[in-house]
């Protein structure tokens, strides 16, 4: 039921994780915490309180763009557990998908999506051809970290030690 009693008070641990939940989706989507504890009926203090509470690394916002990729999911593993803030890592076979299921004006809105929440963040990891690589680094406004993985284009999912990676990030995050 999720209610518990203290002292002479019943809390419901379901609202305390909507009211969480609703906080935390304010402050991602870039309200400030003066605004999102005036718009929760609560005070500034506490909405700080609660992301220290949560956090797993302070400093620069981090997004990470890399395909095709062969070890998609050890390198998603990877970005989990460094917290990295965004992330776009595709398959061959995903990254042909994204661009054939979409008419022309949707895949320019997605991509155009795509780019503005890239550049929100301070560091761009790019794992990608020379061409793409290059062509990423000119669109988006903040320091890029290229890793070439071949000569555009590529036509197969390419192994990205998980290694590189983690040393990049162990040098831009701590």
């Amino acid at each position: 039921m999720g209610l518990i009693r203290i002292g002479n008070k019943t809390i419901s641990k379901h609202k305390i994780h909507q009211t969480i939940d609703r906080i935390l989706e304010m402050r991602d989507g870039g309200m400030s915490q003066a605004d999102t504890a005036r718009e929760m009926g609560t005070d500034r203090s506490f909405i700080s309180r609660l992301e220290s509470l949560g956090e797993v690394r302070k400093g620069e916002r981090v997004a990470f763009v890399a395909f095709p990729v062969e070890n998609k999911d050890e390198i998603n593993r990877l970005l989990d557990q460094y917290g990295v803030d965004f992330r776009l890592v595709m398959t061959e076979q995903e990254r042909l998908a994204f661009v054939k299921d979409r008419s022309g004006i949707e895949l320019t809105n997605d991509i155009c999506e795509l780019i503005a929440r890239t550049r929100q963040h301070d560091i761009l990891i790019v794992f990608a051809s020379d061409k793409r690589g290059k062509l990423i680094k000119t669109l988006v406004d903040c320091c890029t970290i290229l890793k070439d993985i071949g000569t555009s284009p590529i036509t197969r999912d390419v192994y990205i030690p998980p290694e590189e990676v983690r040393e990049i990030l162990d040098a831009i995050l701590f």
